[in-house]
């Protein structure tokens, strides 16, 4: 594959956009591009295929939105009802209803139409938007198939396909549903894959889809945000719920996102921050899609302290400036913390990301530090008694108590549809069964600085001080 790189512009009027769009970028208050924007667009623009990575938070909907509208525009076409000559898939609803929110915004002085189609919603307005004209539809690729199922809408006239956010789409299991709608429309197309990063099933499904692409990459590979600052605090899993509420006030955390790894633990977690008159929310794909609209909708305009959410659910949620994200789990697969902490740390903003890390979670611990090559440092927080460490197992109940992770993996595979992982951490052998656009910072191999006390950790599970993940 070739990899023609452009080099960023200092403004949206260098990169050849129509003044239309120009127009609508400076109603939307934005002069520079971001630099997957400015690399990307005139790729685009060109007409030929892409294969694009950066972190989230980023810009990529701008990156490849605004040069399809101008195609779009510079070779006009009547449409057929319910036959688009854009798609564009995305693997979540949340992140569907941001890439048309991106649509409608640069699109505004354009007479271009476009819909959005996800699942958990009322499926009759879409067939009713699906009988007018259609020049752009963003879909996740399960929805999409039941339309094609029904003969309501019409693949055959498709000339640009966007896969979005195409590591998650792989992550939850979409390939068959990617590969089926690939034999419903043109061979002859544009096609642009956006990725958080280049792995290498990214790179095999690029193989077969991309021809001859430019490669845009504005993040060395598996790299955790540089404007994130991480750190990691050792709590057993069933003091966990109390550990968090403590920061949240201790902190004065106004604008929190908290990981969990089920759908039934951001349920109970949420619960639990209500009872201690902390204002919170958990969204997952249990959840209707209006609850996890009007619960995002909240926390975005900042009535809502704390949104407890799933990787999956959490997929397109666009904050600039969220502040916190913590991680009450860590993820079974360690490219998912580096897309959890990417929610903070966007658009040049620093962020802090914290780590509730339980003994028998050191295993994926030294599986992140590993990936992003990078020791966590590990912080003691004033102000909170840890229990003794016998009530570690004691205090447990079941819904707290996870088996160990099986060995010779990284845990569960993940499920399709969107479901959560459910894989559990395994021990590391020897331990026992308690347990957008400012510069970046240089990134060394020492731990990060923390907000934080910056006092050396303590054994706070009662078995020694931990030790730090290998570099």
């Amino acid at each position: 594959m070739s990899s023609p790189l452009i080099s960023s512009g200092p403004a949206f009027a260098d990169l050849g956009l129509a003044a239309p769009l120009l127009r609508a970028i400076q109603d939307a208050g934005y002069t520079t591009p971001t630099p997957i924007q400015a690399q990307a667009i005139p790729l685009v623009l060109a007409g030929g295929d892409l294969l694009a990575a950066a972190q989230t938070g980023t810009g990529k909907p701008a990156g490849f939105v605004l040069p399809i509208l101008h195609r779009l525009m510079d070779k006009p076409l009547v449409p057929k009802p319910g036959r688009p000559r854009c798609l564009i898939l995305v693997p979540t609803r949340e992140l569907a209803a941001q890439v048309e929110e991106s649509v409608q915004t640069y699109g505004k002085h354009f007479p271009l139409v476009s819909m959005v189609m996800f699942g958990g919603v009322n499926i009759n307005p879409q067939y009713k938007a699906l009988r007018g004209r259609l020049d752009i539809l963003v879909a996740t690729p399960g929805r999409l198939l039941d339309h094609v199922g029904q003969k309501t809408v019409d693949l055959s006239g498709v000339e640009i396909l966007v896969l979005d956010e195409a590591d998650r789409m792989l992550d939850m299991g979409f390939i068959r549903d990617i590969r089926k709608v690939i034999t419903l429309i043109p061979k002859q197309r544009q096609t642009l894959l956006f990725s958080a990063t280049f792995s290498e099933e990214i790179r095999t499904l690029a193989n077969t889809l991309l021809n001859n692409p430019g490669t845009v990459e504005v993040a060395r590979r598996n790299t955790a945000s540089e404007l994130v600052e991480q750190s990691v605090h050792l709590v057993p899993q069933a003091h966990k719920k109390e550990f968090l509420a403590h920061l949240i006030r201790h902190h004065n955390w106004q604008q929190v996102l908290v990981f969990t790894r089920t759908k039934h633990g951001a349920n109970k977690l949420a619960e639990k921050l209500l009872k201690d008159k902390i204002p919170a929310a958990a969204i997952h794909g249990n959840k209707s899609q209006a609850a996890r609209t009007r619960a995002l909708a909240q926390f975005k305009d900042s009535t809502l302290q704390v949104l407890v959410a799933t990787d999956i659910a959490a997929r397109g949620i666009d904050i600039d400036q969220l502040p916190q994200v913590v991680n009450f789990e860590l993820p079974n697969v360690p490219e998912d913390y580096v897309h959890r902490i990417g929610r903070t740390g966007r658009a040049g903003s620093v962020g802090a990301a914290v780590s509730l890390v339980d003994n028998e979670e050191m295993g994926y611990l030294k599986d992140i530090e590993r990936l992003i090559k990078r020791s966590i440092a590990r912080v003691v927080v004033e102000g909170f008694v840890m229990p003794e460490a016998a009530a570690h197992h004691a205090g447990m109940d079941d819904e707290d108590r996870r088996p160990p992770r099986p060995a010779g993996g990284r845990g569960g595979q993940p499920n399709r549809g969107g479901q959560n992982r459910s894989g559990a951490p395994r021990k590391p052998a020897g331990q026992g069964a308690g347990q957008s656009g400012k510069p970046a910072r240089s990134q060394g191999a020492g731990p990060a600085p923390s907000r934080h006390s910056t006092r050396p950790s303590a054994a706070l599970l009662g078995s020694g001080t931990p030790k730090k993940g290998r570099d």
